[in-house]
């Protein structure tokens, strides 16, 4: 069975990433907020708008399915602090909070750990390599994904690093 070039984000299946790895919202709400279309031309020039599925390497050396956002390519510092990760346990996708989301509590590294069935040590950090899928700064498309973050911003710094 083919998979369809444009669905619903939520509805992104393994076959999905494996024949399209790249992925662009359409931003219509008339059709639905949530809508990407696979890209066909990568490396793209930007991760501005799309989503990326790839293998991630957890803490303890296995591999697993993920999808990356929020990566903005010439910004390593804006990718570290916004950068998005769903991860894939064989049945669904959990979307991890970022230190600096309202559901952090509900939705972080712990929530992650039950998620997958294993230890949170054995989680963080995640590690990927995006310059397959895309050209730009290496430290923005290569990286960990901490249990805690080194430096967490406060609410100020984070709009102000959000929005210039």
């Amino acid at each position: 069975m083919r998979s369809s070039n444009i669905k619903p984000v939520e509805l992104l299946q393994i076959e999905d990433l494996e024949r399209f790895p790249v992925w662009t919202f359409i931003n219509n709400d008339l059709k639905g907020e949530t809508l990407v279309k696979s890209v066909k031309k990568i490396p793209v020039k930007s991760l501005t708008g799309k989503l990326v599925g790839l293998k991630v390497t957890l803490a303890d050396n296995t591999k697993a399915w993920a999808i990356i956002g929020n990566v903005n390519v010439n910004n390593p510092v804006l990718t570290k602090h916004f950068l998005s990760i769903s991860l894939y346990n064989n049945l669904k996708w959990f979307h991890l909070s970022r230190y600096h989301d309202f559901d952090y509590k509900k939705n972080g590294p712990a929530a992650l750990g039950k998620f997958l069935l294993t230890a949170v040590d054995e989680i963080f950090p995640i590690s990927y390599d995006l310059r397959p899928y895309s050209i730009g700064d290496e430290k923005a498309l290569v990286g960990k994904i901490l249990k805690e973050p080194e430096v967490k911003l406060s609410r100020a710094e984070i709009i102000a690093l959000a929005v210039p």
